[in-house]
């Protein structure tokens, strides 16, 4: 018997087992969702491509909603992760840019590609989907920048300014054409190209924010 199956003497499953089997739902709702959407996705699809009965995904989750904020709690995990810590840079050009790069290397991911996809699609029919990604941790990234924001406002080395609303602009100008792009809308950008537009996008923040 293998170890992913492996039970205790009562019938239940060890504590390694019960987590890969956890693991492994998850991997294949992730699959699923991103790429059926979240719609066509079913309980039912999912416990299929396990191999195992609808009710032991059940017995986790209760029911589609709640499988799907795990599955974007647990990306979302992954991809803070690995944006890391930026906050750590000789000025604060230096912080932004390498923000930028991170947010960038993650955002045009395949699978943080599939997702804004789902969500562009999906949202007028599942408005709840936008708030599920939200208590999820997709604000994280607008509440670093704001925070490495506040202490250079608190350094002297920008002025008084609205932080929040900043660091959702300084996304915006990061984000908004390479996702396009991503999506389809226009060609894709090579890495130069990139590298490129990142730079141009955080001059152009910091000639707003200081001027």
């Amino acid at each position: 018997m293998s170890g992913a199956t492996k039970r205790r003497s009562g019938g239940r499953p060890t504590a390694g087992a019960a987590a890969l089997l956890e693991t492994t739902i998850l991997d294949q709702a992730t699959a699923a969702f991103l790429a059926e959407g979240y719609a066509a996705t079913t309980i039912e699809a999912i416990a299929r491509a396990c191999g195992v009965a609808k009710r032991t995904i059940y017995a986790r989750w209760s029911g589609k909603p709640a499988l799907f904020r795990a599955v974007l709690e647990r990306l979302m995990a992954k991809w803070l992760s690995a944006a890391g810590d930026w906050a750590e840079a000789d000025s604060l050009q230096a912080a932004l840019d390498g923000a930028a790069e991170r947010i960038l290397a993650v955002a045009l991911t395949p699978e943080a590609v599939a997702l804004h996809r789902l969500l562009i699609a999906e949202s007028a029919r599942f408005p709840e989907l936008p708030l599920m990604m939200h208590q999820a941790g997709a604000s994280e990234g607008t509440t670093r920048i704001a925070a490495l924001l506040d202490r250079a406002v608190e350094n002297g080395d920008l002025p008084s300014l609205d932080t929040a609303f900043a660091a959702e602009q300084f996304l915006h100008l990061v984000l908004a054409g390479p996702q396009r792009r991503a999506l389809g809308l226009g060609p894709p950008f090579d890495e130069q190209q990139l590298l490129a537009w990142r730079k141009a996008a955080v001059a152009l923040f910091l000639a707003g924010v200081t001027s």
